[in-house]
């Protein structure tokens, strides 16, 4: 029997105005991987009034979500879509790159899709 690895890693840094949130997704995510950092998140959330969220996402080791675990990313996304400033999500596939691009359509902070960690980071510091 195969065992299949996944972890989800999340770093946070304080901003002047509001937070940077580093995430690294390895593997297909399920359920139990949002439950487990969904406090996490929100409590940023209900930390300031209004707090200013740029987000780093890697997706280069990632596989995708169970059906479940995509259905509540995508409620937090959308609950919290006016405190997200900048998204750069890195990653080394077309399907990853098209998920950035539709994310756009439900998110109102600014996403965008790169090739390199390098990039993604200028993008996101660039006043």
């Amino acid at each position: 029997m195969k065992n299949i690895h996944h972890s989800l890693t999340i770093t946070i840094k304080r901003k002047p105005n509001g937070y940077f949130l580093s995430f690294k997704a390895v593997g297909k995510l399920s359920i139990e991987d949002y439950e487990m950092i969904s406090p996490i998140i929100v409590s940023i959330f209900n930390a300031e009034q209004h707090p200013q969220l740029d987000v780093l996402i890697d997706v280069t080791q990632f596989d995708g979500w169970t059906l479940r675990s995509a259905w509540n990313d995508l409620i937090m996304g959308i609950k919290h879509s006016g405190e997200l400033h900048r998204v750069a999500i890195f990653g080394n596939e077309n399907w990853q790159n098209l998920i950035s691009k539709a994310s756009n359509w439900f998110i109102a902070g600014d996403i965008r899709f790169f090739d390199t960690r390098l990039s993604a980071i200028n993008w996101i510091e660039k006043e």
